[in-house]
């Protein structure tokens, strides 16, 4: 068994991928060798191109922190650099991507628009609400919808049995889309589900990231489930180029059931979110589902990356879009919506910051990374500066030492202006909530941290004057009871090495 372990490890597709990375990055080392034969001219010829590039850098609407990625070993190492920036910035896959992308996002806004009642009604209750809607929907196809039902759900473990129960009603259709898919007791649960209603006909399709094919299911996974009468896609397969459209990963955790359901958070489809597979402590995450006008957004968000992910089979957004959905039962206003980081705005990162500077009284946020740019450092710090209470629970035991390094860095200087910071002590903090003043809340698939704000496809759903915002902020009181404060003396007694390996990992934030 022990031999065979190390065999898949030797022969395994993360090593082939690694090794062909590894290749790329040996030749382009090699040309810079090739083109030092007579280093002083070369190194004369690399000053004035390294002053360019880092000109055009500097130009780029991109995020500073990502500039400064760039330029260090553009001017350090120049001749590496600038090869290895033009490289990358040759890649044709983004653009690719990006086109359909646009495409598809023209197609939501044909077939999903913004009702002017509910807006006019918003607008009463609020003047700043509405301009935040007016926001999402002109930068992110992403309407306001009233005559929606919320639940919250406030584990893995109450979203499985939700989730199942909904599934086994299924009359239509049913999409999922999930950034990691593992076999094991909650997957196979709910495939043995699929199976029954792909034999009664309902419509199924199945989307997860191309990273999963790496470790997590066979590369001929879709074909298995193809037999099963479900139809299933990658989204962006990882191919052994180097290329930075493999950084943008599908983050998103989406299911909807007959266009009537919809359901999404931090919980994906593996052992780990329902605590049957205990990898550090106990695993706290968080999802939301829906009933109602809100689903559309759903819907259209499964599909846009349905689209995405195959050029040749694109699918009809009418089939899919109710136009009879009323629960007018549940106050409340929700935005679903989703980021890409293939377009100019940050759609995701914007919203929270939209929440922490119009907090009044609190702002209350849970997350597994906090990697925060300087603009979201500084929002945070001012809240707290201007009297808001400001509170974020984080992991107590980490998933990666080296993004819980990077993000006790910034501990200190959050503690100084009063923000305060608890770590669930039972384990895992996965979820990823915003929650403010009693009256608006988000749960979805964002971290505080660049991967998220920035690099990958997200979604979330914004909440406004719902009664499910109690329900959130109920459940937050409850992890900081079982959460401890971190305090400036907790800081000193980290060890020397976490601190030193932390700093100089804040170099690297924004590909952590």
């Amino acid at each position: 068994m022990q031999i065979k372990k190390h065999r898949r490890l030797i022969y395994g597709r993360s090593i082939v991928f690694f090794l062909a990375f590894l290749l790329q990055v040996l030749l382009i080392y090699a040309l810079v060798l090739a083109l030092s034969v007579d280093y002083s001219v070369v190194y004369m010829a690399s000053i004035p191109l390294s002053l360019l590039c880092t000109l055009f850098i500097l130009n780029d609407k991109s995020n500073p922190s990502f500039k400064l990625v760039w330029v260090m070993p553009i001017l350090v190492v120049p001749v590496f650099g600038i090869l290895l920036y033009t490289y990358t910035r040759l890649q044709l896959a983004s653009r690719v991507v990006n086109k359909r992308l646009s495409a598809n996002i023209a197609l939501i806004r044909e077939h999903l628009k913004q009702n002017g009642d509910t807006l006019e009604t918003l607008t009463t209750l609020d003047a700043a609400e509405r301009n935040l809607a007016l926001y999402m929907n002109t930068f992110g196809a992403a309407p306001v919808f009233d005559a929606t039902q919320a639940k919250y759900l406030s584990s893995g473990e109450e979203k499985l049995a939700c989730l199942k129960a909904e599934l086994a009603q299924a009359k239509e259709f049913i999409f999922m889309e999930y950034f990691i898919v593992e076999r094991g007791l909650m997957w196979d649960g709910i495939v043995e589900i699929l199976k029954q209603k792909a034999q009664e006909g309902v419509d199924i399709k199945i989307m997860y990231d191309g990273m999963c094919a790496l470790s997590l299911l066979p590369k001929n996974y879709p074909d298995t489930l193809q037999e099963m009468g479900m139809e299933c896609r990658l989204f962006l397969p990882v191919v052994p180029v180097i290329s930075t459209i493999q950084n943008n990963r599908d983050h998103r955790k989406i299911t909807v059931i007959d266009g009537r359901v919809a359901f999404t958070g931090g919980v994906n489809l593996a052992d780990e979110y329902i605590n049957e597979k205990p990898r550090f402590g106990h695993w706290r995450d968080t999802a939301i589902m829906l009933k109602g006008a809100a689903v559309n957004s759903f819907t259209a968000l499964f599909l846009q990356n349905w689209n995405i992910s195959h050029a040749s089979k694109q699918v009809d957004y009418k089939q899919y879009l109710r136009s009879d959905l009323k629960w007018p039962e549940q106050a409340g206003y929700f935005i679903p919506y989703g980021d890409s980081p293939l377009d100019s705005e940050q759609l995701a990162r914007n919203v929270y910051m939209d929440i922490i500077n119009r907090a009044k009284t609190y702002v209350h946020i849970t997350t597994p990374y906090l990697i925060p740019d300087n603009e979201m450092l500084s929002s945070l710090k001012f809240a707290a500066m201007r009297g808001v209470e400001t509170i974020i629970v984080m992991p107590h035991i980490p998933d990666k030492k080296s993004a819980y390094y990077l993000a006790r860095t910034f501990y200190p200087e959050l503690l100084l202006t009063g923000v305060r910071i608890f770590e669930y002590t039972p384990g895992f903090m996965h979820a990823k909530m915003f929650i403010s003043d009693d009256i608006r809340a988000v749960v979805g698939t964002i971290n505080l941290d660049f991967r998220s704000l920035y690099l990958h496809f997200e979604c979330g759903v914004y909440c406004y004057n719902s009664p499910v915002v109690a329900d959130i902020e109920a459940d937050y009181q409850d992890i900081l009871q079982k959460s401890e404060e971190i305090l400036l003396k907790n800081c000193a007694d980290y060890s020397l090495i976490g601190r030193l390996s932390g700093r100089m990992l804040r170099l690297f934030a924004p590909l952590m």
